[in-house]
């Protein structure tokens, strides 16, 4: 039971918690990114002449850096509350947090010389402003485990400068190392976090009795593994290298996930969206490693990672959190739920599966995909945003 001090107001529900604000701006840039990507790659229209990127190099870096960064604050800022038992960013400190973030992604359609720096100052002061929020009540507690989730964080937050950089001209490499460093780091968040909580769901949301475990020497070889593969993939590119080091995470992540299996996850979607987003980053990195034998497109391993992997992972847990956070019970949640996350598995299955079987079709298997993914994160608005804008339904503050 936590102990904290509840802020006097519960006025407004959207700044109680890092969750409510963030949610619902992740659930709308999902389906708005997503629809002027759509609409950029179907038409060929460019950004505007004011933001030097390429619209594809857009796309990318929104989906890092905006709608993903955004889960990650709504999801540790909420997490980090129960971890330390300290009271996060709430209030107009917290609005004002999310409306860094906001005016960072209306930035590339102003058409203004100085759109690009606005962006990044908007941005990075997002960045610096999650760090700083999150590292708070960690160090008020010496709570100093949890530093490796910070240290994640920040060092997204060295990608994103990395990447204005590269933007700027100012450093050659910022881009790739933005954008790649970006994902992986997001990948490797999502393994962390998963290792924490999803044993834990699965044992508390499947009706038979379970105990999951997870091994020491697991958890250190993939983290070291992660480590280099963060090297020689994105820092000092060396690709077989890199592709070996792919087929060993794989490896050890498709044994995590099936110590973790239980029949029962299949009869919980909250559940199994879980798990079949961690089997989309194990295929990502299956991908990533074939690519040593076979000439693989290398963009189906990227949307393995990002349309399967993220993506599912991450509606997920917003699909949860928001539930439990809202005063709501996480075993009777919305029935439409399920057929969410199957759009959500669906548009992973035609960006990557299908281009695979029948890559003369690619254009029109990127075009499905989209419309996929927009008609899942439009349900997730329609769903949650009421939840996430209005008090929770036993009268408490959160």
């Amino acid at each position: 039971m936590l102990n904290i001090t509840e802020p006097a107001s519960h006025r407004i529900a959207l700044h109680h918690l890092g969750f409510r604000p963030f949610f619902l701006l992740a659930g709308a840039s999902g389906v708005v990114l997503m629809a002027a990507w759509l609409w950029l790659y179907q038409s060929g229209q460019p950004l505007p002449a004011a933001l030097p990127m390429a619209t594809i190099t857009w796309h990318a870096h929104e989906m890092i850096y905006g709608y993903a960064m955004a889960v990650i604050a709504g999801f540790l800022l909420t997490a980090v509350r129960n971890w330390t038992d300290v009271q996060t960013l709430h209030g107009p400190s917290l609005l004002l947090l999310a409306l860094l973030w906001l005016g960072a992604r209306l930035m590339p359609f102003v058409g203004h010389p100085d759109a690009l720096l606005a962006m990044a100052v908007l941005d990075l002061g997002f960045g610096i402003g999650l760090s700083l929020a999150l590292l708070h009540p960690i160090v008020k507690v010496r709570q100093w485990g949890q530093l490796a989730v910070l240290s994640k964080v920040l060092l997204l937050v060295a990608g994103n400068a990395a990447f204005y950089l590269g933007l700027f001209g100012q450093f050659e490499p910022g881009l790739h190392w933005g954008l790649y460093g970006g994902l992986y780091l997001i990948v490797s968040l999502l393994l962390l976090m998963a290792r924490r909580v999803v044993p834990f769901f699965i044992e508390k949301g499947v009706a038979e009795a379970v105990t999951l475990t997870n091994c020491r020497w697991l958890d250190l070889a993939s983290l070291v593994l992660m480590l280099l593969f963060l090297v020689v993939e994105v820092l000092l590119p060396q690709p077989r290298i890199a592709a070996v080091v792919a087929l060993l995470l794989f490896a050890l992540h498709a044994l995590r996930l099936y110590d973790w299996h239980s029949p029962g996850i299949w009869r919980k979607p909250l559940l199994w969206v879980l798990y079949v987003g961690y089997g989309w980053l194990l295929l990502g990195f299956a991908l990533k490693g074939l690519q040593l034998l076979l000439p693989v497109n290398p963009m189906l391993a990227v949307h393995a990672f990002a349309v399967g992997g993220i993506g599912l992972m991450t509606v997920g847990m917003m699909a949860r959190v928001a539930l439990g956070h809202t005063g709501r019970s996480v075993f009777a949640p919305p029935a439409a739920l399920k057929w969410l996350f199957v759009a959500m598995l669906l548009s992973g299955v035609v960006r990557v599966l299908l281009p695979m079987a029948l890559p003369a079709q690619y254009g029109l298997w990127v075009g499905l995909s989209q419309l996929l993914w927009i008609a899942a994160f439009g349900a997730f608005s329609w769903i949650y945003a009421p939840m996430l804008w209005r008090a929770r339904v036993d009268g408490r503050y959160g």
